[in-house]
């Protein structure tokens, strides 16, 4: 694991939202989706979480649980994505708007997973008035009655389920290789155990929920032996959140 502290001269940083000595070759959190290899999806997830693992109180309560900085980096990492994916249940519980704000750059296309086609027509990350698409990844026989948004269909698996390489490679083929799957933790999680995520970013906020909805919730493990310990990259941000960026990929 490597880690790198606080300087003073942070502010002057080109990415404004992390505290860092100057970056040293490689020391930078999105180099890898820039330097992403073009013949094949390149999909990068971020969750945002309490130091106990907690990403929403009981009542659902998540904002704000992580800090402006957090949200510049999340920011940053819409504008270097083609998408940007959630499931339906965060658009009908949270009705983000999936744009890019806070920093400079362009818009994602935006990408809501629903099977079952319940979007509602009027979420705000459907607002077409920035121009980018807006896609519903949905199964062949689902009714989807948003009006102006793309339809990709992708049939079920065996287990009754889209599953998260089918949804992958239909994004590819629709244009759109460099993915941020940026929720629920559900989704998340599901593309974590397909083992389609090339780097994971979690921010951790230095405070304890001590109850609370979890962030990742994987297939068990009987062994600490068949934990995964990726190689990771520790960055302290601004305002003391810390962004641990784990390459899944190694």
């Amino acid at each position: 694991m490597e880690r790198h502290g606080r300087d003073a001269n942070a502010a002057a940083t080109p990415r404004p939202a992390l505290a860092l000595a100057e970056a040293e070759a490689g020391n930078d959190p999105y180099c890898a989706i820039t330097n992403a290899p073009p013949d094949r999806p390149f999909v990068i997830a971020q969750l945002g979480q309490s130091l106990d693992g907690r990403i929403a109180t009981l009542s659902g309560e998540s904002r704000w649980i992580n800090k402006d900085a957090a949200l510049d980096h999340l920011h940053r990492l819409r504008a270097l994505v083609d998408a940007v994916v959630v499931g339906v249940g965060t658009v009908a519980a949270d009705d983000p708007m999936l744009n890019v704000r806070r920093v400079p750059g362009r818009h994602p296309a935006r990408v809501i997973i629903d099977p079952s086609g319940r979007t509602p027509p009027g979420a705000r990350c459907l607002d077409a008035g920035d121009g980018v698409r807006r896609v519903i990844v949905t199964t062949p026989e689902a009714e989807v009655t948003c009006p102006g948004v793309e339809c990709v269909r992708v049939a079920r698996g065996e287990n009754g389920a889209m599953e998260p390489a089918r949804i992958v490679a239909a994004l590819a083929a629709t244009g759109f290789k460099r993915v941020l799957v940026e929720g629920g933790a559900s989704t998340v999680s599901q593309f974590m155990d397909a083992g389609v995520i090339d780097r994971l970013h979690v921010l951790v906020a230095p405070v304890i929920l001590g109850s609370g909805k979890p962030g990742l919730g994987l297939a068990p493990i009987a062994r600490l032996a068949d934990a995964r310990r990726p190689r990771t990259r520790v960055y302290v941000l601004a305002d003391g959140d810390v962004l641990f960026d784990c390459d899944l990929r190694t």
